[in-house]
């Protein structure tokens, strides 16, 4: 498989994602203003989930600009990736459902920790094929970013049986810090 094929591919899965997502957004009954109001919850949890889904198509395409070929350790670390990835319309939906619950905010966490384990699969997959030579390793360095994430959405999930807005707060600060394309695989790619 090519490199454009798995980038078709995840981009379609991910198309998908967003799709489900909105498709949860129920019109409310009734046209006057409050009618918005028991699906502000809803709204919110979609426009979270819908960053993440942007972070990490951003990410993902980065990633992937910087090989030269896929082999089949890449295309199921991928699919790994994508499989937590699809999750994000049920547990977007179950948090903002149940305004932000204990258990369903929890589960949201152990979500987007599970996609920050699998995207740092994908790139020990691409290092693995590229070499400690390659574009990759050279952009990602140390990856700051990307270990302080796993360890905030730890802090996050725990954090719900204090208070679930504490787990949110951390989920929008860890979007944050994602929330612009990584600029080392930018340079990298256009020093090469």
């Amino acid at each position: 498989m090519t490199k454009n094929r798995l980038e078709a591919f995840s981009d379609g899965v991910l198309a998908i994602i967003i799709t489900i997502m909105v498709l949860e957004l129920k019109v409310p009954h009734g046209s006057e203003l409050y009618a918005l109001q028991p699906l502000l919850p809803v709204f919110l949890s979609y426009i979270l989930s819908f960053i993440y889904v942007a972070i990490y198509w951003n990410n993902h395409h980065h990633v992937l600009h910087t090989i030269k070929k896929v082999n089949g350790g890449i295309m199921w670390a991928n699919l790994h990736l994508l499989f937590w990835l699809s999750l994000f319309p049920f547990v977007t939906g179950w948090m903002g459902e149940n305004n932000f619950a204990l258990l369903p905010t929890a589960v949201y966490g152990l979500v987007l920790l599970m996609a920050a384990i699998a995207f740092y699969i994908l790139q020990l997959a691409i290092l693995k094929l590229e070499g400690k030579d390659s574009l990759l390793a050279k952009a990602i360095g140390t990856d700051i970013k990307g270990k302080i994430s796993p360890v905030l959405y730890l802090i996050a999930i725990f954090s719900v049986l204090i208070n679930p807005l504490i787990a949110q707060s951390i989920y929008v600060l860890i979007a944050l810090m994602w929330i612009i394309p990584d600029k080392r695989i930018e340079k990298v790619l256009f020093e090469n």
